[in-house]
């Protein structure tokens, strides 16, 4: 799909998409249109139960003093407060308006120069954020279909975003589009078969990032036992798929700025091993590699943009099977640290392969902090559904800056507390600790209480996505499937606080 920014004249022709304000006030744009239709907008307002609230549409067809083929009204609700959030909706909005219309292209003019003196945003973000909303709508994963007809493919090939300041827009848009490219690749990632996307293949799509000016290491299992990550080792010896792990190194900062490191727990199938899941919704276990993706996107995200830091991204790519050799319940593996770890539940395996990552990634490269992303416990999804991720940290600032960005781009999180009290519950009577605790609460604090024990003190971060990274139902930006979370988040915190000036 091309999304382009253009002038924000009304077309003669074809398709174009007009805001109309909560209460049916009209937009510059919408009353300039109804002028030149003779009145045909206020007449829709009078006769139909469009009013302009939020999320609704309206199309008049063949309207009656010009040339076009359809005007499509944008219910813009509120507009005294719209945030860089609420205008990607808009533009995600319009784009569903029109993706199926029949037309191959269209314009979209929302006045968001108008908007954004109010949202206190520059007038060229204002426009460009529309243009991100729409392209993220856009996303489709249909590489595997072979019998679609052409009404089930969207007819729309260009959609222009209308703007009275457009070079600014453009400018603006440039870099928010390297994100979207990130957010896309995250997504496809997630969506992949897992007879497609295996730990060797995945670590094939990370040296991709080469391209974008990303130095791609990748360990195979022979150079990860040398460094005693038995942790990690231990969660693939069922698979005949050889485990990696991936270092990714993007350099924009200073030469001698700290890094930052983001780590992903990537188990490209998760079948639980021994302590075997149930087959009801095991397909969904494609995408408990949905941490190391969004690792994956952010680096392509940061690098796509020329962001002026330096960044390390570590990924631990796994399948967890049941075979002969699988990791049996009970066995006690050795981590990378040299701490011990009873293994008494093989379907706790994101952990084993974090746990060995972390470590890697505090001691070799000396962080300023990490975060980590993983779809770590199913006791998150019980606490907070699929609209917040859970966050762990050991650092206020680091906590409270997350949240933050979390809150502009919308991808929530939501703090849970680490105390030393929960580490009893990891008490194992044979091995330094065990890998789940023993007892059914506080599933997400335990899982995190364990990671904790290999951050060094590092100021450290643990999001928990494993309700935000799958989603069963479409949203204006987001389509049902892979979201893409995680992406946006980082890139944010980066962007606010960890850029060279």
């Amino acid at each position: 799909m091309d999304i382009s920014i253009s002038g924000a004249s009304i077309p003669g022709r074809g398709v174009v998409v007009v805001g109309v304000a909560k209460d049916g006030k009209l937009t510059p744009a919408a009353k300039a249109l109804d002028e030149k239709t003779e009145g045909a907008i206020r007449q829709v307002l009078r006769a139909s139960r469009f009013t302009g609230a939020s999320g609704q549409s309206q199309t008049i067809a063949a309207p009656r003093g010009t040339r076009l083929d359809l005007i499509v009204l944008l219910g813009l609700g509120e507009t005294k407060s719209l945030s860089s959030h609420d205008l990607e909706l808009i533009g995600g909005r319009a784009f569903k308006a029109v993706a199926n219309c029949g037309a191959k292209q269209a314009k979209v003019i929302i006045d968001a120069e108008d908007l954004a003196a109010k949202s206190k945003l520059t007038k060229g973000a204002a426009q460009a954020h529309i243009a991100m909303g729409a392209r993220l709508a856009s996303y489709r994963f249909d590489h595997y279909h072979t019998k679609l007809k052409d009404e089930d493919k969207p007819s729309l090939e260009q959609l222009a975003i209308g703007a009275r300041g457009a070079a600014a827009a453009r400018d603006a848009f440039a870099a928010l589009d390297k994100v979207v490219d990130g957010v896309f690749l995250t997504r496809d990632l997630v969506s992949e078969p897992a007879n497609i996307l295996y730990p060797a293949t995945l670590a094939d799509r990370c040296q991709e990032l080469t391209k974008l000016g990303v130095k791609v290491e990748v360990l195979g299992e022979a150079q990860m036992k040398k460094l005693g990550m038995g942790a990690l080792v231990g969660v693939g010896q069922g698979s005949e798929k050889e485990s990696r792990l991936v270092v990714m190194q993007w350099n924009g900062g200073a030469k001698n700025d700290k890094p930052i490191a983001f780590v992903g727990k990537g188990v490209t199938f998760d079948t639980g091993g021994i302590s075997i899941k149930p087959a009801a919704g095991m397909e969904d276990m494609k995408w408990d590699m949905g941490g190391s993706a969004a690792v994956i996107g952010a680096m392509a995200a940061l690098a796509g943009r020329q962001a002026k830091a330096n960044v390390i991204g570590v990924v631990g790519l796994v399948e967890n099977m049941p075979d002969g050799n699988a990791q049996r319940p009970g066995d006690v593996v050795t981590s990378m640290s040299g701490q011990t770890i009873e293994v008494l539940n093989t379907d706790a395996e994101g952990r084993l392969v974090l746990c060995d990552a972390l470590w890697y990634t505090q001691d070799r490269f000396k962080p300023e902090f990490m975060i980590n992303l993983a779809t770590l416990t199913g006791a998150v999804i019980i606490s907070l559904g699929d609209e917040y991720a859970g966050l762990f940290s050991n650092n206020d600032r680091l906590a409270t800056r997350l949240m933050e960005a979390g809150e502009a781009v919308d991808e929530k999180l939501w703090r849970f507390p680490l105390h030393k009290n929960y580490d009893k519950k990891l008490k194992s009577d044979i091995a330094d600790m065990r890998n789940i605790g023993n007892a059914r609460g506080a599933g997400s604090i335990t899982a995190a209480q364990f990671l904790q024990r290999f951050v060094n003190d590092v100021p450290w971060a643990h999001l928990d996505i494993a309700g935000v990274t799958w989603s069963s139902s479409a949203r204006p930006t987001t389509p049902k499937g892979g979201t893409g979370f995680g992406v946006r988040v980082l890139d944010e915190l980066v962007r606010r606080h960890y850029e060279s000036k």
